[in-house]
């Protein structure tokens, strides 16, 4: 199955800046991985978010949108969980 292109928010570079180098990595390899398994996953749906999806990798989660039509997977945001509780 081919690669759904990837395209990030501008704030997703801010929020990535807060991860530190090495978690930082590993989301973008995280992302890179969703884009090449949108066929396969199941993908957990933001219902207060109609249109997101959420990836959780370690304590951070990673909001996006799927485009189907387009090929396109839409980085919105990479949020640590405890800025989610407030």
């Amino acid at each position: 199955m081919p690669w759904y292109r990837l395209t990030f928010q501008a704030g997703v570079v801010q929020d990535l800046a807060h991860a530190g180098l090495p978690m930082a990595q590993r989301l973008l390899e995280k992302t890179k991985w969703i884009a090449s398994n949108v066929e396969n996953l199941r993908h957990e749906v933001m219902p207060d978010l109609p249109g997101l999806h959420k990836y959780a990798v370690a304590d951070w989660r990673i909001f996006y949108a799927i485009h189907r039509n387009q090929g396109l997977v839409d980085i919105h945001a990479i949020i640590h969980r405890s800025a989610l509780k407030r």
